[in-house]
């Protein structure tokens, strides 16, 4: 366990602001109880991101084109080049290209009122849809009885066929007023480009298809199955329509309802089709082409599942890649890349391996075992019952990529918070910002010396954030918030701003899931 945690301790030391060296010795692992958060720079990458044309715009070909031009391959692997979403803006869209044109023609002064009012309105939606995130998972759980989908069966895809290891890129999507995280996928034959939120607590996959009956505004032309040869409807009578949760049945077809806890659904038949991750090709993967949606997901033209149920893209997958799957989350306002890998050889040699928790009641959801939160170096007093999983399947702690803040239960947040206002007497403070009560107002700071926070994971593994992961911008001035909040459930939800960075991995197959060693 020693050489594991210096090989997290290791990884952790390398990030962007951990500027503390560790020191490990044969009988114990000391961790850095402060680092430093680069305040100026942080705001400078903020501001150049929000103006900045993505590669592709600067060059003037589609981001499709630009993959396929400037794409990674070796080593059995197709790597795509990372496109950040919150240059997705820039991409050839009628509705804003030209008032992106003309943003230009202004004077600066103006052009950066309106990028820090820009900034400002991107991170309350973010916010609120955040809220309405949590409020659904709370009420899949509470509301949730024992799943019939519970059972992996075999899968749909050809047996025949073996994936080898592949993935594509991971794209911030807090820009589109959707998901949080997209990658880009080839839906059909021949396969067309789409844009889908990838949802570690969600089990369909899904696209948005023609004829629309009602379809809301996505960056790629809305999929049409009649131009696709793989395109295959799925009988009534079949297995794989008897797995999907709320199946009904219309002229002999499958038919499919997902709704999401903010009054977002989509609605349409169940086929069979194939996709294209990168140079991977995989066949007859049952998919929800979804005539009638709404919501959330705008800019996105669909949904991978990536949780732990047998519809669910990697269930799917099943024996093909082990349930295994890494991603690593692209750091907000930065131009680090981010990927997603599926299958045994995803998972990488020297991470911090902790055991996967199972909720028979809600079997979509990763569960991790968390026993205590750190400030500093030093363990807030907080009861390990605080994050069990009971019996039942109330409380524990979920790991998921569609919430952005993580949430613990109220009285754990609020120990947890005053240790941090303690450690940080001598930072100013600014007055709440929509979901958080601690920020602080760092305008004209260059760097700011902060406690580290850590995660006492189960089995022994300490997580200690970069100081990038806990104190987050709130808007281009020089606000920073303290980015996690209280939950009036049980359930606590580790989020995206957390995860980003680090390397994160699922071995499904073992039930575990791991952190680090790569940063990203």
């Amino acid at each position: 366990m020693a050489a594991v945690l210096f090989l997290l301790l290791l990884f952790l030391s390398t990030t962007t602001y951990s500027s503390s060296s560790s020191s490990s010795s044969s009988s114990s692992i000391s961790y850095p109880n402060f680092q430093h958060l680069n305040v100026k720079q942080t705001i400078s990458e903020l501001r150049s991101n929000l103006s900045r044309p993505s590669a592709a715009a600067k060059n003037n070909v589609s981001e499709y084109e630009y993959e396929a031009l400037y794409g990674e391959t070796g080593g059995g692997k197709w790597k795509l080049r990372l496109v950040h979403r919150d240059k997705l803006m820039f991409l050839t869209s009628s509705t804003n290209k030209n008032d992106h044109d003309h943003d230009h023609d202004h004077h600066h002064h103006h052009h950066h009122r309106n990028h820090h009012d820009h900034h400002r309105r991107l991170f309350h939606e973010r916010m609120k849809r955040d809220a309405q995130r949590v409020a659904s998972l709370i009420h899949r759980l509470t509301n949730s009885s024992s799943s019939s989908t519970t059972t992996t069966t075999t899968s749909g895809s050809d047996p025949k066929y073996e994936v080898e290891d592949f993935g594509s890129e991971v794209v911030s999507g807090m820009n589109q007023g959707s998901g949080e995280y997209f990658i880009r996928i080839g839906v059909g034959s021949p396969p067309r480009s789409q844009y889908v939120v990838i949802d570690s607590g969600s089990d369909i996959v899904w696209v948005q298809c023609q004829p629309c009956n009602q379809c809301y505004r996505q960056t790629d032309p809305v999929f049409d199955p009649a131009a696709s040869a793989s395109y295959a409807g799925v009988s009534c009578g079949s297995s794989v329509c008897d797995r999907l949760e709320n199946a009904g049945c219309q002229a002999g077809r499958c038919r499919y309802e997902v709704s999401y806890g903010d009054g977002s659904y989509t609605k349409g038949t169940l086929a069979l089709e194939t996709l294209t991750l990168g140079r991977a090709v995989i066949k007859n993967v049952a998919i929800g082409c979804g005539h009638m949606n709404r919501g959330m997901f705008v800019g996105a033209a669909g949904l991978l599942g990536l949780g732990g149920g047998s519809m669910s893209f990697v269930g799917q997958l099943g024996g093909q890649t082990g349930g295994a799957f890494s991603y690593c989350l692209v750091s907000r306002g930065t131009d680090s890349s981010g990927s997603l890998e599926f299958g045994r050889g995803a998972l990488p040699v020297g991470a911090a391996w902790v055991p996967l928790v199972r909720n028979p009641r809600a079997t979509s959801f990763y569960y991790i075992g968390l026993v205590g939160l750190g400030v500093g170096g030093v363990r807030v007093p907080i009861s390990e019952d605080t994050f069990r999983l009971t019996d039942m399947g109330y409380g524990g702690v979920v790991m998921d990529t569609g919430t952005a803040v993580t949430r613990f239960p109220t009285l754990a947040y609020e120990a947890f918070r005053d240790a941090f206002i303690q450690q940080t007497a001598n930072l100013p403070r600014a007055s709440g910002v929509s979901i958080f009560d601690t920020c602080y107002d760092l305008y004209g700071f260059v760097s700011v010396r902060v406690p580290t926070i850590s995660f006492y994971l189960s089995g022994g593994p300490i997580l200690t954030l970069p100081a990038r992961n806990f104190l987050i911008p709130v808007d281009d001035v020089g606000t920073f918030c303290f980015a996690f909040a209280p939950s009036a459930a049980g359930l606590s939800i580790i989020g995206n701003i957390q995860q980003e960075g680090i390397q994160i991995s699922f071995d499904g197959a073992n039930g575990f899931v791991g952190f680090g060693p790569n940063v990203c």
